[in-house]
């Protein structure tokens, strides 16, 4: 299964010339930061959010759905048990 994560812009790297990969930008997802491509959001700027999937940018979402979107993945993560756990219950 595939998951694009919501996280906001904070910053803006414009491509270099001769640079085929296009602007990158910083993403801050809840307090981890990442480097992506923007070359698939080129309208994207720093405070727009957006759904990040394999180090790219997939498209620019209003706040309010991103933070909807953490707040479901942060109540999944209540409620799936974590690995260790599954494999301590594997062993009985």
């Amino acid at each position: 299964m595939c998951l694009a994560v919501p996280g906001k812009i904070i910053a803006v790297h414009e491509a270099k010339e001769g640079d085929a990969g296009g602007a990158s930008g910083t993403v801050d997802f809840q307090g981890s930061r990442l480097d992506v491509s923007l070359i698939m959001t080129p309208e994207a700027r720093v405070g727009d959010w957006v759904l990040v999937h394999a180090g790219f940018a997939l498209n620019v979402v209003d706040e309010k759905d991103a933070r909807e979107t953490w707040d479901y993945l942060q109540e999944m993560e209540t409620e799936v048990p974590q690995a260790s756990t599954i494999d301590n219950n594997e062993d009985k």
